[in-house]
């Protein structure tokens, strides 16, 4: 598999928030996020190797139940992360898959963690990836697979208020229950988070989301490995 670091940490967003957890993150994305906060996986792929024996058995050395798959985009490896996955799953680990939901495949995972990209991902028009970005960052058909098959969440970066429409119009037009839904404020540093939470806070308690601080970032910013 092509990966970029493996890390044991805790779980910083969603619902197993605090939770430790070993972190496998993948390399290559299909999406260009113009505020994606691991280029290193995207925009600049690492190129590393590791086979599933060596990621599973790296990942048993924590001693540590939870595994988070992530990446970069996890299911661009759909051969390597079935295999990975069932290998884990038979060592008895939780496993949560983070998914920008525009691929699937039938996975051993226990959490689908979707998170669906709006309009503010979008690279500036004049971007080469602007085009390619705009026209696959949703697949409806796909959210609702992974909502009919696991245990999901639905995790919205959001930048301003004016990103609430937006949401609610995918939540109607694919039928997203609201339970799952989850908001995160966009941003690389404790200060910017701070400065939107108060309002996100209210726009998840008007419409029935949960609100998800990103405690990764509060507590070591953009440091990596951790």
């Amino acid at each position: 598999m092509k990966y970029s670091e493996l890390f044991h940490t805790i779980q910083g967003e969603g619902q197993l928030i605090g939770v430790p957890s070993v972190f496998f993150r993948t390399s290559y994305c299909n999406l260009r996020c113009t505020w994606c906060d691991t280029p290193y996986t995207s925009w600049q792929p690492e190129n590393k190797d590791i086979t599933v024996a060596e990621s599973v058995a790296a990942i048993a050395q924590f001693g540590c139940k939870h595994v988070v798959i992530t990446g970069g985009e996890p299911f661009i490896q759909t051969k390597e992360l079935i295999v990975l996955c069932r290998e884990l799953d038979k060592q008895g680990h939780h496993i949560t898959i983070e998914t920008n939901a525009t691929l699937f495949a039938k996975v051993a995972a226990h959490l689908i963690s979707m998170s669906p990209k709006l309009r503010n991902s979008n690279p500036p028009s004049e971007n080469r990836f602007y085009k390619r970005h705009e026209r696959g960052r949703i697949c409806p058909e796909v959210i609702r697979k992974f909502l009919d098959t696991y245990m999901c969440q639905v995790k919205f970066v959001v930048d301003t208020p004016d990103d609430l429409a937006e949401i609610q119009t995918l939540q109607a037009d694919i039928g997203i229950p609201a339970e799952t839904i989850m908001l995160m404020p966009q941003g690389k540093t404790s200060r910017v988070l701070n400065q939107k939470q108060e309002w996100l806070v209210e726009l998840c308690k008007e419409n029935g989301y949960r609100y998800s601080p990103r405690v990764h970032v509060d507590i070591w910013g953009e440091k990596r490995g951790v």
